[in-house]
């Protein structure tokens, strides 16, 4: 039985990856750092319901002495590295937090591969955002680089690290540049999950306005249990490489809102509300990605649309509210 290591774990991909692991037989352990809620943090590896189905190990990525003990006790054959200040708007404030932990952590974990599991394979989770201020219409793997926020900066210094211990050492280590990917587990704070939450809100009479920045900004969006496929399969080739992972669609964040709210029967114009204060100090407009290169080396491909994944996310923040209301009736 193969064993799979995966920090980020209770992340929206890492939840995902687990579940597509499992189903393959594998044996998946995760590496958490102990905080004061870890209690709940599992909460979406409870939502798959594979809660019960994975270990998890006190360590961070901080910490070398902390992952070559995770390392030592677990021998894993494949390391999945998805930990990250993963949040673009954050990173603008937490700036020496997301270059410790999104970029450093990046050469900590191949540390602790080269020293503690050497012959394990290693999956980096590169960003579209690393592409930035565009150099070309479509993103490939040879696309230039221009980084516009301190979160795509730290996921650039990842990146070329984990080709540096690919080209230096002579690791099996892949980088996956993964263009936005959502799902009903991703963070409330990401502009999807913002949108289908705010929409079942108002469609419930909870709230009365959804409130963005830029809705002119488009994206590449697909779904994480789909992106999560393309990790593995990086993995088992005969050399690590790096991919662009993208549907080679890209779609405006005011026509993703207008799908969220066409799905429940209302109008877009009497609920949105454009907020200056919450644009970001330097605007990515648009990334497109071109995912030629793993469709053909990889045989994969982007399976759910954009319509469909926005409806199951909404559908999804719609029963999550509707129990939440039912509990605050029932404790009243």
């Amino acid at each position: 039985m193969k064993k799979a290591l995966i920090t980020g774990i209770t992340g929206q991909d890492g939840a995902y990856l687990s579940q597509f692991l499992l189903s393959k037989g594998y044996e998946v352990h995760g590496i958490v750092r102990r905080s004061s809620h870890l209690g709940v943090a599992d909460h979406r590896l409870r939502w798959l319901g594979i809660a019960d189905d994975v270990t998890l190990h006190d360590a961070n990525l901080t910490d070398l002495s902390s992952l070559l003990r995770v390392f030592n006790e677990v021998g894993p054959d494949e390391v999945y590295n998805l930990a990250a200040q993963s949040f673009v708007a954050s990173s603008w404030n937490q700036p020496v937090l997301t270059a410790n932990i999104t970029a450093t952590g990046v050469v900590t974990m191949l540390e602790a591969v080269r020293l503690a599991a050497p012959n394990a394979r290693f999956y980096q989770a590169s960003s579209s955002e690393m592409y930035g201020l565009i150099q070309q219409d479509r993103q490939s793997e040879s696309t230039p680089f221009y980084p516009r926020s301190p979160y795509a900066v730290a996921k650039l210094y990842g990146h070329w690290i984990t080709v540096n211990y690919r080209e230096s050492f002579g690791a099996h280590a892949s980088s996956g540049i993964l263009f936005n990917h959502e799902s009903p587990l991703r963070g409330i704070e990401f502009v999807t999950r913002k949108v289908t939450d705010a929409v079942a809100r108002i469609k419930l009479g909870m709230s009365k306005e959804l409130r963005l920045g830029n809705i002119d900004a488009t994206r590449d969006w697909g779904h994480a249990r789909d992106y999560v496929k393309a990790m593995w399969l990086m993995l088992q080739q005969e050399k690590g490489d790096d991919y662009v992972v993208a549907t080679g669609r890209t779609t405006s964040v005011r026509d993703m809102c207008r799908i969220a709210f066409q799905h429940v029967d209302l109008d877009m114009e009497e609920f949105l509300v454009i907020d200056p204060a919450l644009f970001r100090p330097a605007e990515v407009d648009i990334l497109l990605g071109d995912p030629s290169k793993a469709n053909r080396i990889l045989g994969w491909e982007a399976e759910t649309t954009l319509e469909d994944m926005i409806c199951e996310m909404l559908d999804a923040d719609l029963d999550r509210l509707a129990v939440k209301a039912a509990t605050a009736r029932v404790r009243a």
